[in-house]
């Protein structure tokens, strides 16, 4: 490994990761605790927070949501050197509006900015209010001019734009960003459009988690398409657990699953309210998980050698950061920190044997019992 790949945490939007019922991670949305978490996490040496975004909690609607992008100008004015990244839906905010908002939090993060394309699945946030919940296919289309004229805008550019969805003239958006060209771009999604319009238009791709030889089929085909400009990084999302040993991590992950069970009808409700062409939804039957966006599916479960191992195995293949979830989750994120990242350093100082490497790399292989078709 030639390089430190990068961690993340994921802002605690819907209160929680896992399971709703932990005795020790009550479901806790507040801005307060979001603010003391990434002030943590930033202290500890994470170096990005992912905000995802709902306007009502997927899991219910008698839980809190947290508001991504006031959250982001918040945190943006507290933080000194974490990445923020705020999600968004293009069909909520028009592009004009939004490359504004971004330019702003960009000017008070004093560079740190980011934001994410996310194309939507959660039907009721858009029908309830009266938005029209495009086809899968179309919302991407109307994401593709979206996303166009935002990266020329929050880039100082004059916008001149004519498509089926947008109609601008001659607009500029001033100040420009002091900091750099533009804030980073990330964007997901595993269907057809989403992977086109990643390699066409983001910075960053980010992954579901899922197992490593899929992660890499994905790379692999992103990397084939057609794009200008700077090459593409990934990223990937993963739930943790990691324990002293690999049988401490299977009992924690045991004892998840068992909490599970009581978040069947919660899980109902999200699969009944999603767009059933939503490839996450496909993958999360293929491969069963703890957290949400892939998490354990990942397999950064483990003793902390093998999750050190784990990671520099999706480094290899292209991975640069690693967006994380936990639970409980400032005690499992400290836990990382102390444990996982100082090990993951070493080995890309090249401090591990290559013995030692191959002894968990066989380890791992015998655990996972998963051969790549």
């Amino acid at each position: 490994m030639t390089h430190h790949p990068r961690f993340g945490v994921w802002g605690m939007v819907y209160g929680a990761w896992a399971s709703l019922h932990h005795p020790e991670d009550p479901v806790d949305a507040s801005w307060e605790r979001n603010k003391k978490l990434v002030l943590e996490a930033e202290a500890l040496g994470f170096d990005s927070t992912l905000i995802a975004q709902h306007i009502i909690n997927p899991f219910g609607e008698e839980y809190d949501q947290l508001e991504t992008w006031t959250t982001a100008a918040a945190l943006a004015s507290l933080t000194e050197r974490i990445e923020i990244i705020a999600a968004i839906k293009p069909y909520l905010v028009h592009p004009v509006v939004l490359a504004k908002q971004a330019l702003q939090i960009e000017t008070i993060s004093r560079g740190r900015f980011a934001l994410n394309f996310v194309n939507a699945w959660f039907k009721p946030e858009f029908e309830k209010a009266g938005i029209t919940f495009a086809d899968h296919d179309e919302r991407y289309a109307y994401g593709k001019e979206w996303i166009a004229i935002v990266r020329e805008l929050v880039s100082g550019r004059p916008v001149n734009f004519a498509g089926k969805y947008f109609n601008i003239k001659d607009y500029q958006l001033r100040p420009k960003d002091p900091y750099r060209e533009r804030p980073t771009v990330y964007a997901g999604g595993e269907s057809e459009p989403a992977r086109d319009l990643a390699t066409s238009s983001a910075d960053v791709y980010f992954i579901n988690g899922q197992p490593l030889f899929e992660v890499q089929r994905l790379i692999e085909d992103v990397k084939r398409r057609p794009r200008t400009g700077s090459e593409l990084r990934f990223g990937l999302s993963a739930f943790v657990i990691a324990r002293e040993t690999d049988e401490e991590a299977q009992q924690a992950l045991d004892e998840a699953w068992k909490l599970s069970e009581k978040d069947k009808d919660n899980r109902a409700k999200i699969f009944g309210n999603a767009d059933p062409k939503t490839v996450m939804f496909h993958t999360a039957i293929k491969y069963p998980h703890i957290g949400t966006n892939g998490g354990t599916a990942a397999g950064l479960v483990g003793s902390y050698e093998t999750v050190t191992q784990r990671i520099w195995e999706f480094a290899d293949a292209g991975i640069d950061l690693f967006m994380l979830q936990f639970q409980p989750f400032e005690s499992e994120m400290r836990r990382f920190a102390e444990e996982v990242i100082p090990r993951v350093r070493a080995a890309a100082e090249g401090r591990i044997p290559a013995s030692f490497i191959q002894q968990v790399a066989d380890r791992q292989r015998a655990t996972d019992g998963v051969t790549p078709p």
